[in-house]
């Protein structure tokens, strides 16, 4: 073990003090969540990182979800053309690619992936997964039968996943929808993962298998961040039991459920580009402004990039990354707490192609970004959840300034624990 390893195993420490801190130091301690958190990060990290069976589930994984990318693309390429080819790529017929276009390459696989899970969901596929890891979080973690719920379907769908708990919502304690917002926040639905994935693949060929995996190592780290920083002091309705699955709208077929995906991914995919268009827009106003204050750092503008990057780096230098590295990565991870993991993993793709970061670097990265933790995410979760359970709108909006907090303290623990187990071993980023 690299002294880069031991200085990931302080920073997660060091991280989950900031989340006790960042709560007003309260009591009582949740010290079966820390420690159950513990085990089960240090688990599923050994897993994926040390157990050759387990790295082989994780290429498999990878394979699998590559290969339903790549299917995914055909509707795309039949509505778009050219200007769905990847950089570099061209047709049979000699049509070439025009470059690299979000809208057309990318945005169109969120279609795809909603529909196809909305499609499993319907077919009963995903609800024993979403149980078992339902029960898992629950025995280890001590958690409640309806936050645990709500956390294992963040692996596989988005906000909507309080539509699992939706009966429980107008009864769940503050530290409960406090769990609820922050293991929203702290992961990826498959939906989003395969922008991600669209981003990184010929950098990073194994992305796909570290993202599914971060999705799973988000669950436990966000339930530790978010019991730090406020505690469960009252006895949940569902404690000891994992409810029923609320699966909302029931489909008349097989056919009725992937176009009412489809339509989902497609409002999903609008929200998330008027989003970009809106934030990156108010960003570029922001730099304006900025580039006229008197006082500018020599060799350098000065931004908004810049200023989040001064404050994130000292949590940079939490994840144990080489030190020629943190500037990078604390200017990145500030990108995507205003600008989105969209354009966060972008420039993360970017800096990779380049060969400006270390593979060590690149790893850590990829899992401390993999989550909806950003300022736009507070309006989602909370409005969205607020939907469900208008009674709570209150509670819920005083919590979402917390749940942010706790999502980002989650999302870089689990950047934290992938540095702990990775020293440079071969086959975690190339075959």
């Amino acid at each position: 073990m690299s002294w880069l390893n031991l200085g990931s195993v302080a920073g997660a420490v060091g991280l989950a003090v900031l989340a006790w801190l960042a709560g007003g130091c309260r009591r009582p301690v949740p010290w079966r969540t820390v420690l159950g958190g513990a085990l089960t990060l240090t688990v599923l990290g050994a897993l994926v990182f040390v157990v050759p069976p387990a790295r082989a589930a994780l290429l498999a994984v990878n394979d699998a979800v590559v290969a339903i990318l790549t299917a995914g693309q055909a509707g795309a390429r039949f509505l778009f053309g050219p200007l769905a080819f990847s950089p570099g790529e061209s047709s049979p017929d000699g049509e070439s690619s025009v470059g690299f276009i979000l809208a057309v390459q990318v945005l169109p696989a969120v279609v795809f992936f909603a529909a196809l899970m909305t499609l499993l969901y319907h077919l009963r596929i995903m609800k024993p997964a979403v149980a078992l890891f339902a029960r898992l979080f629950r025995r280890t973690l001590g958690l409640s039968g309806a936050e645990a719920l709500a956390g294992s379907a963040n692996i596989f769908v988005g906000v909507e996943s309080a539509m699992t708990v939706r009966p429980y919502l107008e009864r769940m304690t503050r530290s409960e929808l406090l769990m609820l917002l922050s293991c929203g926040m702290a992961t990826v639905a498959s939906t989003s993962m395969a922008i991600y994935v669209a981003f990184l693949r010929d950098t990073f060929p194994l992305i796909a298998g570290h993202l599914a995996s971060a999705s799973v190592l988000s669950i436990p780290a966000a339930a530790v961040c978010a019991k730090l920083i406020l505690p469960e002091t009252e006895t949940p309705a569902t404690w000891g039991h994992v409810p029923p699955q609320d699966l909302g709208e029931r489909h008349a077929g097989a056919f009725s459920a992937l176009a009412a995906g489809a339509w989902d991914g497609l409002k999903l995919a609008a929200g998330i580009a008027t989003l970009l268009i809106a934030v990156l827009g108010l960003v570029a106003l922001v730099d304006l402004v900025l580039a006229r204050v008197p006082w500018q750092p020599s060799g350098m503008p000065l931004n908004l990039a810049t200023l989040l990057g001064w404050l994130f780096t000292p949590l940079a230098w939490l994840l144990g990354l080489p030190a020629s590295d943190v500037g990078e990565a604390g200017r990145i991870l500030g990108q995507r707490a205003v600008l989105t993991e969209v354009v966060a993993y972008r420039e993360l793709a970017s800096l990779a192609a380049q060969g400006a970061l270390s593979p060590r670097t690149l790893v850590v990265l990829s899992y401390a970004l993999c989550g909806f933790a950003h300022l736009a995410s507070v309006g989602i979760f909370v409005g969205g959840t607020a939907a469900l359970a208008p009674s709570r709108r209150d509670d819920l909006a005083s919590l979402g300034l917390r749940a942010l907090i706790a999502a980002t303290l989650a999302t870089l623990l689990t950047g934290a624990i992938a540095g702990a187990f990775y020293h440079g071993q071969a086959g975690m980023l190339v075959r």
